[in-house]
């Protein structure tokens, strides 16, 4: 858009309103999804955060650090919050959580049990959309807890289509929409649809409360805020910080009042602190007990009474209005404002979507952009305060300020962030998050650079320069893909800003990412030979040991992933100090770092590892780990795994344009290759006729590139139906064996769900399909086909006798991690696997979940099932395809 010239797409307009969490996006879907079982409210000496807090006692808890609720939303700082619950007339608590499992109650990890989708989003949260399915049957609690204890790992997970309580359709579909008629003032409506050929009864209670931040010490109790109640369809709400709201409820039945308080005679036999508590709407509605609820219709929690019956195929439709106003009729533009919303959502989506004919595949991109949206979170986690405990509450245990993320007292966090899966992992995930950021980056460009520069803060990264995890332990070993990341985000922005790039951007970021490449160097290049270790990276179980754990040999490991990493984000620090150079000269002595240091870390992958073993097996024609034990001794652990396809990553081409407006680069640049022999050898030329020469930087190069392809492209290995595997399927028939102490621990190709129990056996590396990684691979070859174009082909897939460009090949896997998504021949969804219930009914088939990681050998959809975070990624793949289309 030229200087000047009027945005006329109104989503559009608003984003430029303000770039920060303010304004337009005051108001978001920023609670969890699950706030029990979370190490932030886990105060117990054993530090087993699942038994800390459980689902049963979630609804009596109030909470310290965060708020849970089906389908809600928050102001960014968490102070005023709402959501729905729902009561069935069978269960016998009301549906105010989702429910799932702890690691303890399954074979698989800890597992949500409900079914629930994200259908539409805009980014400044201007119009909101999901689906949740609630059964008319008791929920099955007790079901799913007991047949899942009785599942081995060996075994799928059970899960709530398998209970039976959707065979015959009965059940709500419910759907709960936001409109925002200003930048608070939010239109709410919520639609119960019966799909039962009876009828069915159905109480709806929209409910609203506030964080409680009062109970702490931290606060003067005389400020608490208050709802109160006038008549029966108004709600006034008084937040000292946040203002004054009404919240409207058309033909309302009743208002109920509690407090955000503890029951801590439930709960713990002590006296009451307050006869309202927290469950207090819940024991009214189910158990009829008058006394629990304040009938003076003042409080700190309230919920909206709506009790229906559904006729049989009917629906019911509720609407709510929370405003900062006062109409005189809430409800006469409700209708016009949602109409005009949802045509401005599709307003905004048309050109991200332009071109892209399949509805399907227009569906399947769309609700993954819903749901980068919908997990957004406010993150609320202050170590200093949590390890010491808070004034008006028990001291913690003794040994508590040594124990999980003690060295992290630092860390003080308050931001919306996007979370992987806002109920199995609603807490920042360091690596997860830089992947979020390229669908993001389409939508809101702005939001996708701030979650890149918050990360790396110094009330988030350590006073050492490593980046936090996660929330179990900040200390574990992430990936390095920042820098990746924030190069992506940037060219994406850069391209949707007609070509001009926020190279403050680049250089802001650029400074911190330069203390964390300095952490690792300083400690994860154990012997100072540019081979490093680094932990497990991410990836869990991929190898024979819990790679982030002192190693049962003793000794140490040199990675052949965390060196391919580190010279990938040696290359990709190198890009971005180059950019920077374009506006300021001085960083080209950065770009002339990066660049040597690259050279050392490559040369040391390509010669010799310790002990004169090479990380490169010539038998094998592959990288492996290498073992190095304390008596001296080193072997290579051939292991066929994802592990040995990251040096693939590191790749990068600098063209002459770029090397001739860098003068002083492009003299080092050549003084190396002139001087060092030994490094020049690692630094592939292309003449171009007319253009100059091209370099291509990469560990990777002439024969190892081709056998890396060779086996990645393998379909006996590595290639699957449905992207690149994690390991190759040539370990199904030889296991690989390491003998140790007496014993033997074996790696097997295992496609599915994780068969032990290393990181909790809820994620697996040995078999499965990961969306990151193959985005990894794509980008990786698009690089590589930059450089060598059409003149360089290889067989695709291997054994086939068809060759292809790098780039075709590359489409190739795309289609192929696209068909996870998509019916195959025979009509079926590789994702849903054997439910048909997905497979062949459109209320469910129409909608998408986005797994964490997917069958190698089916395609069936694993772990967590809203990981819209990286499994999000589709939406570029699928914008890819339709590029290559054009």
């Amino acid at each position: 858009m030229s200087e000047g010239e009027v945005e006329t797409n109104a989503e559009k307009a608003r984003l430029k309103l303000r770039t920060d969490n303010k304004g337009w996006k005051k108001w978001g879907p920023y609670l969890t999804d699950r706030q029990w079982g979370t190490v932030r409210e886990d105060y117990s000496q054993s530090g087993y955060a699942w038994g800390s807090t459980t689902h049963d006692m979630a609804r009596s808890k109030a909470y310290r650090w965060g708020e849970e609720g089906i389908g809600g939303i928050s102001d960014n700082k968490q102070h005023i919050c709402f959501a729905f619950s729902f009561w069935n007339h069978k269960d016998l608590i009301l549906k105010e959580r989702y429910f799932g499992l702890t690691p303890a109650e399954t074979n698989h990890g800890e597992d949500v049990k409900e079914i629930y989708f994200y259908q539409d989003a805009t980014p400044t949260h201007s119009y909101q959309k999901m689906l949740y399915k609630y059964p008319h049957a008791a929920f099955p609690y007790e079901k799913l807890i007991e047949e899942s204890k009785k599942r081995s790992r060996l075994e799928p997970e059970y899960e709530l289509l398998d209970t039976g309580v959707f065979d015959n359709d009965e059940y709500f579909d419910i759907t709960i929409e936001y409109a925002k008629a200003d930048e608070q003032d939010i239109l709410i409506k919520v639609t119960v649809e019966n799909r039962a050929e009876v009828a069915a009864p159905i109480t709806v209670l929209p409910t609203i409360w506030f964080r409680n931040t009062w109970s702490w010490g931290y606060e003067n109790y005389k400020y608490k805020p208050t709802l109160t109640g006038i008549g029966k369809s108004l709600i006034e709400v008084n937040h000292r910080l946040v203002g004054h709201f009404n919240l409207y409820a058309e033909k309302a039945k009743n208002l109920l009042f509690c407090d955000n308080k503890t029951n801590f005679e439930k709960l713990y036999g002590s006296p009451a602190q307050s006869p309202y508590a927290k469950d207090g709407i819940n024991d009214y509605v189910i158990n009829k007990k008058r006394r629990s609820i304040n009938l003076e219709g003042i409080g700190t929690k309230a919920s909206v009474l709506y009790k229906d019956i559904i006729p049989a195929k009917g629906k019911k439709v509720y609407r709510l209005r929370f405003t900062n106003n006062s109409p005189d009729n809430a409800f006469e533009d409700f209708d016009a404002i949602f109409q005009k919303r949802i045509n401005e959502a599709d307003e905004f989506y048309a050109p991200i979507q332009k071109g892209v004919k399949d509805e399907k595949l227009k569906s399947v991109q769309r609700q993954a952009y819903a749901g980068m949206l919908w997990t957004k979170q406010w993150y609320y986690y202050n170590v200093f305060e949590w390890l010491k405990g808070d004034p008006s509450t028990p001291k913690p245990e003794r040994g508590r300020n040594e124990g999980r993320n003690s060295t992290w007292k630092h860390l003080y966090t308050s931001n919306i962030l996007s979370m992987p899966d806002k109920w199995e992992y609603p807490w920042f995930a360091a690596w997860d998050l830089a992947f979020h950021t390229l669908p993001l980056a389409r939508l809101d460009p702005d939001f996708a650079k701030r979650q890149l520069l918050v990360i790396l803060r110094e009330y988030y990264m350590h006073p050492n320069g490593q980046i936090p995890a996660y929330e179990w332990s900040f200390s574990d070993v992430n990936p390095p893909v920042h820098a990746w990341a924030t190069w992506k985000v940037y060219e994406i922005d850069k391209e949707a800003n007609g070509g001009v790039g926020d190279t403050v951007f680049l250089e802001r970021i650029f400074h911190k990412l330069l203390l964390n490449f300095t952490w690792w160097v300083n400690l994860k290049d154990e012997n100072g030979n540019n081979i490093f270790g680094g932990g497990f990276l991410g990836m869990d179980n991929i190898g024979v040991f819990d790679r982030s754990a002192d190693l049962p040999t003793g000794g140490h490991l040199e990675q052949a992933d965390g060196t391919g990493w580190m010279a990938m984000y040696c290359l990709n620090m190198l890009r971005i100090a180059c950019e920077i150079s374009l506006k300021n000269p001085v960083y080209q002595d950065m770009a002339s770092k990066f660049f040597e240091h690259f050279l050392h870390i490559s040369g040391a992958m390509k010669s010799l590892g310790d002990n004169h073993i090479s990380l490169w097996d010539e038998e094998d024609q592959f990288y492996y780990d290498m073992l190095h034990k304390h008596n001296g001794d080193a072997e290579l652990l051939k292991i066929r795994s994802m592990v040995g396809l990251i040096p693939l990553f590191a790749v990068e081409v600098l063209t002459p344009d770029l090397l001739g407006k860098l003068p002083l680069f492009k003299r080092r640049v050549d003084w190396v290759l002139k001087n060092r022999p030994d490094l020049a050898s690692l630094v592939s030329s292309w003449y171009t006729p007319g253009k100059g020469e091209t370099r291509l930087l990469s560990t990777l190069r002439g024969h190892r590139m081709k056998m890396i392809l060779k086996r990645m492209f393998d379909e006996k290995e590595f290639l699957s139906d449905f992207g690149v595997r994690s390991l190759s399927k040539y370990h199904k028939e030889n296991p690989y064996k390491f003998k140790h102490d007496g014993g033997t621990i074996q790696v097997d190709y295992t496609p599915a769900e994780a068969t032990g129990d290393m990181f909790g056996g809820n994620s697996n590396w040995r078999g499965p399909i990961w969306f990151p990684m193959n985005y990894l691979i794509l980008d990786s070859l698009e690089k590589f086909h930059s450089y060598y174009g059409n003149d360089f082909k290889v067989e695709y897939p291997t054994d086939s006798g068809k060759v292809m460009t790098l780039k075709e090949a590359s489409e190739g896997v795309a289609k192929r991690l696209l068909a996870i998504f998509i019916p195959d021949i025979n009509k079926k969804i590789p994702m849903y696997g054997e439910y048909e219930k997905f497979q062949k009914d459109s209320l469910f088939n129409k909608n998408h979940l986005f797994f964490e990681y997917f069958d190698g050998d089916t395609g069936k959809g694993l772990g967590a099932n809203h990981q819209t975070g990286w499994t999000g990624l589709i939406a570029e793949i699928i914008r890819h395809l339709h590029e290559e289309e054009k």
